[in-house]
């Protein structure tokens, strides 16, 4: 294929008027999704090991152990801790578990797994690091789990806040 001459020219008969160029993307890749406050949040696509979407019956309550853990999830034969995102980050409303899937962002280091459950995933997204803010509003409670916040709207205040995985993944407030 590659030593077609229409695919090093771009001509044939799959090519559409609308040819768009390629456009290199600037900035590192970021997962991008909502807790269920309705704030938005990234994690750095390098620190997620997998995404995963299961009903809640999937997820298995464990007596004696943290509030903020929702029980353990068997991924692939590795037993994976998951968290609700909101409540860790010290939001009052706790997770849906009543609806069809409950998407989790499993994030790994150092050997060390956990599962995120946040209210929807959003997608991915290149952003520039060098545009991130040290944000003036954010509750002390989540202040250590942060890197700073992207402006995404101005007029509104909208921003997108970015997670240090490590830091949530290390932090004492799993023994509570």
């Amino acid at each position: 294929m590659v030593g077609n001459p229409d695919f090093l020219t771009g001509t044939g008969q799959d090519q559409g008027p609308e040819l768009q160029e390629l456009e290199t993307p600037e900035g590192e890749l970021y997962l991008r999704f909502f807790v269920t406050s309705g704030d938005e949040f990234a994690l750095p696509a390098t620190g997620i090991r997998r995404i995963i979407e299961h009903t809640p019956d999937r997820i298995t309550p464990v007596p004696n152990v943290s509030p903020l853990l929702l029980g353990t999830l068997n991924e692939q034969g590795r037993v994976i801790w998951v968290a609700d995102l909101g409540q860790f980050l010290g939001y009052p409303t706790q997770l849906n578990t009543d609806r069809p899937e409950i998407p989790v962002i499993a994030v790994e280091d150092q050997g060390t797994m956990l599962g995120l459950a946040v209210n929807q995933i959003v997608g991915t997204d290149w952003m520039d690091v060098e545009e991130l803010q040290i944000s003036r509003s954010t509750p002390d409670s989540m202040a250590p789990f942060l890197k700073g916040e992207w402006t995404l709207d101005a007029s509104s205040g909208r921003s997108l806040r970015l997670l240090d995985h490590v830091a949530v993944l290390r932090s004492a407030r799993w023994a509570a």
